[in-house]
């Protein structure tokens, strides 16, 4: 048990390490936050390995140790959750922000204005001038080409987002993927050394016990050997001194 804890208080460390060094840069890649996330992964394993073992131990002292130890990692585990949904609106509205600052960038003079209703009172006013002049006015129009665009432009721009963060959850699964098929193999290559061990030791007792056996076979050969001499032995004593 002191084996697992040692690993989450030393993931705990590492993770913390790496969400201030996000946390300081201001802005993270889908990478990092996907290495971050399955970071946490894991940390989530050990914690519950953890406590699996907790609940195990017949000392009560020691188990109620355990389990602060377990709620401490724990609020770890939730503020780590809370900081990496931090850094993905951070990356998120970022992109966002970028991408509208791009395309109002390219937007023509006469596309539509920020304020939509900024030339609300020049339509209206036009529109009455409209209606009472004894000729019909062409429409008046504000880009509307330009809209269509802008408003396909928004559009390509949310499925994009919803893209990124689809991919990010799919990297972070698939580093998590990895990280437990790592755990795996190491507790594959434990488990194969115990049977080793074990396999080993079952044959240095199977040599015992032959040998054992062995050893028992001839001590019984000796010893009838010996009550044969013994009983010859007293046959001639008393043959001839009769």
């Amino acid at each position: 048990m002191n084996v697992q804890y040692n690993s989450a208080l030393r993931q705990s460390k590492s993770i913390r390490h790496e969400l201030d060094t996000l946390n300081s840069k201001g802005s993270s890649t889908p990478g990092e936050i996907g290495n971050v996330s399955a970071s946490v992964s894991s940390f989530t394993k050990t914690i519950d390995e953890y406590n699996r073992l907790a609940r195990q131990e017949i000392f009560p002292k020691k188990q109620e140790e355990a389990f602060e130890r377990v709620k401490r990692f724990r609020d770890d585990l939730s503020d780590f959750r809370s900081q990496i949904d931090g850094l993905k609106r951070a990356r998120e509205d970022s992109q966002y922000q970028n991408n509208k600052t791009e395309l109002l960038g390219r937007r023509p003079y006469n596309a539509t204005p920020e304020n939509p209703y900024a030339n609300a009172s020049t339509d209206n006013n036009s529109s009455y001038y409209a209606q009472n002049t004894p000729y019909t006015a062409g429409p008046l129009t504000t880009g509307s080409g330009d809209e269509v665009r802008e408003s396909h432009a928004f559009r390509e721009q949310a499925f994009f987002a919803q893209t990124h963060s689809a991919l990010d959850e799919y990297i972070a699964r698939g580093q998590a993927v990895l990280g437990d098929l790592g755990q795996q193999r190491e507790r594959l290559k434990s488990t194969q050394k115990r049977l080793y061990s074990v396999g080993n030791t079952l044959g240095i007792s199977g040599d015992t016990i032959r040998m054992v056996e062995r050893r028992a076979r001839q001590d019984k050969w000796i010893f009838l050997g010996g009550v044969v001499v013994f009983f010859t032995f007293c046959w001639l004593v008393l043959h001839y001194l009769r």
